[in-house]
Parts: C-alpha cells; structure tokens; sequence
C-alpha cells in the first residue's frame, strides 16, 4: 500500500465517485482539482468533470471525479454522476445538499454526504414576498437520513475564521469523514502544492478536520456601527450629533429600533429628513401607551423609516456608484487594486420610473396625458447594459445619484409622501378604539417595497387590507384578521392567497364585493 495511503473504505467499489456542488466564488473548481491531485498523488487513475449550473442561484455547478487504483487496464469512466450511483456528495450549501438528495445523488446503502449546514438563500426563497427561507432544522434532519453518513457543519463559518474560502473546509470534512483511502498528510500536501493562500487554506483545513460536534463555530464578529461613527463636515457632524441626542428621548423598548431608523433615514436622504423622522416618532409615542411596552412607537419606528425610504433610480444610481460597492466588488473576486474590473449594470426603466424623476408637476403631467406618456415609455422601456467602469457609464449614474439633494420636489416623493400620510392616518384613526388594530395597519407598510411592477403589486395589496380593516373594525379580532390577510398577502406574487382571504373575510361580515 502506498504510504500516503489509509485503510480503503470497505463501502467502496473499485472506482471511487464523488459529486462537488458549489455555485459561484464558493471554490468548487478548486477543491475537484485538489481532490483530482489527492487520488493522483495517492496512486489512481482520475478523471473530473462539471456541468455550469444556470446563474441567480436556481441551480449550482455540478463538478464530478471519478477515481481507481492503478493497474494495468485502464479504467473507462462517466462522465457525470447518475442518480444512486455515488459514493461521495460534498454540498458547499444546506439546500444544495437538500436538491443532491431530491435528484436521487444521495442514498442510504453507500453515499457519504458532506454539506455546510450554513445558508445561501436560493431565487425560489428570494422570489416570495414574505419569509420564503427554507426549515433549517427539518431539512438538515432529513438530509442525513438519506445517507449512510454525514459529516454536516458550519464548514463557511470555519473557512472565514481562517480568512480562506469555504473549499479548504470542505476538504479538511472530505478528510474528516475519511471515506478516501489516504491520509490526512497528503491533503496538506495537496494544498502546499497549490501554491497560492496556503497558510489560510491550511488553517481552515485543519479546523474542518479537527471540528467536534460539541464544539461552537460563530463567524468573525462585525465590527458594531454606533449611532455617532460617522465622518464628514463638523457642521453636519454637529447636526447629526443633535438628533442622535433627541434619539435617548424615545422609550427604551423603541430606541434601538429608532436609532436604526435615523441612521437609515440620514444615509438615505439627509439631516432634515433625518429630523422629520423623528418628529414622526415622537408623535406616535405620545398616542402611545407604556401598558402596551410602547408596541406602536416599536412597529412606527420599523415601518416609517422603511416607508421613507423607498427604492427610486436616485437611490439605485447612489448606491452603484459608491466606493465601498466597488471595494466590496473587488473582495468578492479577489482582485488586486492592480487588476482590472468590468463591470456592467443592468437597467430596464419604464415611462412610470422616468416620469417618477421629473419634477412633481411634469411627472403629473405625463401621468395625466395618456398619450403623451405612451410615446414616452416607447422612447424608453428597454433593458440597458451601462458599464460602469468606463467614465461614460459612471458619470451617468453618478448624475442620477447627485440628484439626491432634488429629490423632495420629484413626482415620485410627492407620491411616496401621500402614501405615507395614509398609512399614519388610517392606523392613527384607530389607536383610541383598537390599539392592537393600530399596530398591524402599521405593519402592512411591509407590503410596499422594490421598484416597478413589484413595487406596484405591493401598493395594490397594501389598499385592499386597508380597505379590509374598515370592514372589519369594531370587531374583537380586527388586528387578528388583519395580520392574517397581510400574511396571506406575503405568500406569494400574484396575490391569490389574499384574494381569497378578502373573500372568507367579506363572507363572515356580510360585506358585498366591490363593483367591478
């Protein structure tokens, strides 16, 4: 036996299958080519494949090895995994884990299943308006049944420990789980031979093979953002000094919350608004009342500020043209400040969201003229490629993110404004009578949010539980039904499940459908 060589798994047959999914800067490629140079420093014939999965994360890169000793023939291999015919799956993901069991790649009578138990959220859990995220708990329960054996854990958080990447981790587990008939030494010597963040890999590898289930794994601690770590002109340092004073005057189980808010507010707009924000807060505590540990100024704290800030081109133009974006870019590819970066937006503005930037009364209008707004929207709705690391495609946007300081007198902000104003007033209508029903009209400002047709979406169901909550009020479970319909709202896109709600809702108090 080859001194690199362990005790052959007595599961395993003549050729060695193993399946890599990863999706995109979690080093798949790295560790199937590692792996390839284990099997070959060990003594076998390798061969590896892959197959791109589709981008947005509907799917990961399928990375495939097939492994014998080396005899005199030479082995014929496949060249991709079949369902019940693998003998390792390594999941840099929990639901990646959860799709290799649903495809039939992983079986309780042979596969050995290594999966990171920490969470990417897919498209499909992005798509739903509410909380679309996947049962950690159940999944990872039902996962492990499906295999023979498992070696499951938080392989991300031990990979950012080391500063690495999460490959090393999931090849220090593909040591731990010690399936492959070699020993932990040459998968150092692998990764020494690698050439390149040996240190860190080491580091993230060894802790992966060493990790005891007992053991607490946390990622790096952010650095905490207090309410006065910012920098700027003394002027406005001083303003934002005063309002982070004002903040200690909110009740204590709203004053987090408040300070969030602020910072939200200020980042988004500026000072003075900053100050109107406030000023909306003070004037929901004092409706409020401390018996109910100050729930409303809590839920107006969350909701205004998520009210006053809504998406528009201004703020998407801003963001993009941030030097923290393109820092963060540039960490997430791993580039030098000597490389090169290409980066390209993707814009796709309909007449409503040009008409939205104008000023209030030439946005009303268009708004107002049916076909002077067609003509508009045919001149500009089509999808758009800005790159952004060409002065042309940057100054663009930083033109529409420098408008920040106009944004007050746009057609869009008066909207936003009169949208706000509803939302206050028809929740402030109810404090006396129903606190609890106050609250949850509150909340529903959760149903408004993005831009275009799903920001649109969003102000439809947010009218049609309001406009539920006069059917139902002077009812003992209002608040109940109303946080009922706007969960049935958050189910999904389209709004059936609310429609349908609406409906038991108009049945029980004998309230007749709208004419249509």
């Amino acid at each position: 036996m080859n001194q690199n060589q362990a005790s052959p798994d007595p599961t395993l047959s003549d050729v060695i299958k193993i399946a890599i999914l990863a999706v995109g800067g979690q080093g798949g490629g790295v560790l199937t080519n590692w792996t390839a140079d284990l099997a070959a420093k060990g003594g076998y014939d390798v061969q590896t494949t892959s197959v791109a999965g589709v981008a947005q994360r509907t799917g990961a890169t399928v990375y495939y090895i097939e492994m014998a000793p080396k005899s005199d023939r030479r082995p014929v291999f496949a060249q991709s995994p079949a369902p019940g015919d693998v003998d390792i799956m390594i999941a840099a993901e929990l639901v990646e884990a959860g799709r290799a069991v649903l495809r039939g790649f992983v079986t309780p009578d042979r596969t050995t299943l290594i999966a990171s138990t920490h969470r990417i959220l897919a498209v499909s859990e992005k798509m739903v308006p509410g909380d679309g995220r996947s049962d950690v708990d159940i999944l990872a329960q039902d996962i492990q049944k499906s295999a023979l054996r498992s070696v499951c854990f938080d392989m991300d958080s031990i990979a950012l420990q080391a500063k690495s990447v999460i490959s090393s981790s999931l090849f220090g587990a593909l040591a731990k789980s010690r399936t492959l008939p070699f020993d932990p030494s040459l998968y150092e010597e692998v990764i020494r031979a690698s050439g390149r963040g040996v240190d860190q890999s080491l580091a993230a590898f060894r802790a992966a093979l060493n990790y005891e289930e007992t053991q607490t794994v946390s990622p790096p601690a952010s650095p905490k953002k207090g309410i006065a770590s910012v920098t700027g002109p003394a002027p406005l340092i001083a303003a934002w000094e005063d309002l982070s004073k004002r903040v200690n005057a909110i009740a204590p189980p709203a004053r987090d919350i408040a300070r969030a808010g602020l910072r939200k507010v200020v980042d988004y707009q500026d000072i003075a608004y900053g100050a109107e924000y406030l000023d909306h807060l003070f004037a929901w505590q004092a409706k409020d009342d401390e018996h109910y540990e100050f729930k409303l100024t809590q839920t107006a704290a969350k909701y205004i500020a998520n009210a006053m800030c809504y998406d528009d081109i201004i703020r998407v133009a801003d963001l993009k043209t941030r030097a923290s974006r393109n820092t963060r870019l540039r960490k997430e590819q791993g580039l030098s400040q000597d490389e090169i970066a290409e980066v390209t937006e993707y814009f796709h503005p309909r007449g409503e969201e040009i008409c939205a930037t104008l000023p209030a009364r030439l946005g009303a209008w268009f708004f107002a003229r049916p076909k002077a707004f067609a003509r508009l929207d045919r001149l500009v709705n089509r999808g758009r490629r800005i790159r952004t690391d060409r002065l042309r495609g940057y100054l663009l946007l930083r033109f529409l993110g420098i408008l920040k300081p106009y944004r007050r007198a746009l057609y869009r902000h008066q909207e936003e404004q009169a949208h706000l104003s509803k939302l206050l007033g028809t929740a402030a209508g109810y404090v006396k009578e129903d606190y609890a029903l106050a609250v949850e009209i509150l909340a529903c400002q959760r149903l408004v949010k993005g831009y275009s047709d799903t920001h649109a979406r969003g102000h439809s169901k947010f009218a049609k539980v309001l406009d539920s909550a006069e059917i139902l009020h002077g009812r003992e479970d209002a608040s109940d039904w109303i946080s009922r319909l706007r969960a049935a709202a958050l189910k999904d896109e389209a709004g059936q499940e609310l429609d349908g709600a609406i409906k038991t809702v108009r049945s029980f108090t004998n309230t007749p459908e709208p004419a249509a």
